[in-house]
């Protein structure tokens, strides 16, 4: 039987983070929404989101403009789930994953905590593959070094070593390093834009027949895909923000940080694809053909900060990693508990660099299972955070921690059973409707599954399912036992009932 921990809490804030996962108290909360602009220009610093654009050229057979298209609604529609489910980190000062509890109860929250966990060592694992191959590459064109097996294992064991000790300091150094990565990216991706734009067969570019409004839609789920694994950590990143912080410019700093890199990238990549299509079918290595459509001048300088954006990648995913591993309940702290992500991306990335071939079409795959397997979560969060908006006591910070049956949500046996049911039939159903290349549901011949939409219907799906199911109640606390301490009143934009606050 879980009760409330009887650790001391950690001490404030300093170079190294040791808060786990307990809420952020209010004199700790002083960060800033404009610190969340650099967090995600760097999560999304990937050289792969050149190979997806190129991709939408070669396999969709889309033009420039459908490519902008894609791109656009793409960041706009995954990272808008994040900004918005980001609001309800400042209104309860933890991560994703602990605020989870309150909708699912703090039983309930381990069956979809263990598959988010999950997903996320198989995101790691492809950004440590991406990276090592970044630096192999480097290593190409600079010395002209052919990569070896036993380049490969110390290039992704460097990689992975370097990530874990950046997520490991926690969140200053992450936004420290977010905010001078996003410079200097910036600054060669400029670079890259402005040679692209002297060299390129613009006729041609702009001569590409349009594809299909199907293939259209599906590029928009594809691409999405990515984002949309970012939408349970968002809180993550907000949770050291006051009450009083804005909800419309939290939204804002996170799409239009992460528009300002994927959108650019995206293009930028389809471009390439139409004076070089083979760069979208190079299954074994994602990154040598920068090398083929840049000078090495540009490229290498390009490639190496690339490798730095895709080092934040990993380490913000592994920082969240980390709060999900305590939640389920590895007795660890929380810089600990990440070493067991980085143990597992090791492991699989020998394996995809060692073993396994195609790398783009399993990336695609995985990155299509990715997006249902966290839709079904965030169908059923969303619900819950629209019907925190009316309470008066948004999340009990007490009541997170507490894992007994004197939380506030114990609910039933410590299960929300509305909220799980929700959940399940969502992400069954979003299984249906999914063709990857090694699986395809029974509903992957109908119009959803056609046009890339499992993701957006098992969202719906679990929405409306628990929206119509009778509301949970939360669970009072026994007699004699005390209530758990009520939550800071909430600020005046926060009790809006229509804006997001």
């Amino acid at each position: 039987m879980g009760t409330t921990p009887s650790t001391p809490a950690p001490a404030p804030e300093g170079a190294v983070e040791t808060r786990g996962i307990e809420p952020v108290p209010d004199h700790e909360r002083r960060g800033r929404v404009r610190e969340l602009f650099p967090t995600w220009v760097a999560a999304n610093i990937s050289v792969l989101l050149l190979t997806m654009g190129a991709a939408l050229v070669v396999s969709n057979g889309l033009n420039f403009w459908q490519v902008l298209l894609v791109a656009t609604i793409a960041a706009a529609v995954a990272f808008g789930m994040v900004g918005v489910l980001s609001v309800s980190g400042k209104w309860g000062g933890a991560p994703g994953a602990m605020l989870s509890r309150a909708a699912f109860g703090v039983r309930g929250n381990y069956f979809p905590g263990s598959i988010l966990w999950v997903a996320r060592f198989g995101w790691e694992t492809i950004n440590a593959v991406t990276g090592a191959y970044a630096v192999l590459t480097v290593l190409r064109l600079l010395f002209g070094i052919e990569t070896n097996n036993v380049l490969v294992v110390v290039t992704l064991l460097g990689f992975v070593a370097v990530t874990y000790v950046v997520s490991g300091m926690g969140r200053k150094a992450l936004n420290v390093c977010n905010k001078y990565s996003t410079y200097l990216f910036g600054l060669f991706s400029i670079m890259v834009l402005v040679y692209l734009i002297a060299t390129m067969d613009w006729d041609a570019v702009f001569a590409k027949k349009a594809g299909t409004t199907a293939m259209v839609i599906a590029g928009v789920g594809t691409i999405a895909a990515g984002g949309i694994s970012w939408v349970p950590t968002g809180p993550d990143f907000a949770r050291y923000l006051p009450h009083s912080a804005s909800g419309k410019k939290i939204v804002g700093a996170t799409v239009s940080g992460a528009a300002l890199v994927l959108v650019p990238m995206v293009l930028m990549g389809g471009v390439m694809a139409v004076s070089n299509p083979g760069l979208a079918g190079r299954n074994t290595d994602p990154m040598s053909f920068l090398g083929t459509i840049l000078p090495s001048w540009l490229a290498v300088p390009y490639l190496i900060t690339a490798l730095v954006g895709m080092v934040l990648i990993n380490s913000l995913s592994m920082y969240s990693a980390g709060f999900t591993a305590q939640t389920m309940g590895v007795k660890l702290p929380r810089a600990l508990a990440v070493s067991i992500n980085a143990v597992i991306s090791l492991v699989g990335g020998l394996f995809m660099m060692l073993v396994a071939k195609d790398f783009i079409g399993q990336f695609i795959a995985f990155l299509t299972l990715l997006a249902v397997s966290f839709s079904a979560w965030i169908g059923v969060y969303g619900v819950d955070m629209a019907r925190r908006r009316k309470l008066a006591v948004r999340y009990d910070a007490a009541s997170l921690m507490n894992t007994g049956r004197t939380s506030r949500y114990w609910y039933t046996g410590g299960y929300c059973w509305q909220a799980m049911t929700a959940w399940a039939v969502a992400l069954v159903a979003g299984l249906c409707f999914t063709k990857v290349q090694w699986f395809t549901g029974p509903l992957a011949a109908t119009w959803i599954g056609e046009n890339g939409l499992g993701w957006a219907a098992t969202i719906a799906l679990a929405a409306v399912v628990f929206a119509v199911l009778p509301a949970a109640r939360e669970t009072a606390p026994p007699a004699g036992e005390g209530a758990p301490a009520p939550a800071d009143e909430p600020s005046a934009a926060d009790r809006h009932p229509v804006e997001v606050s």
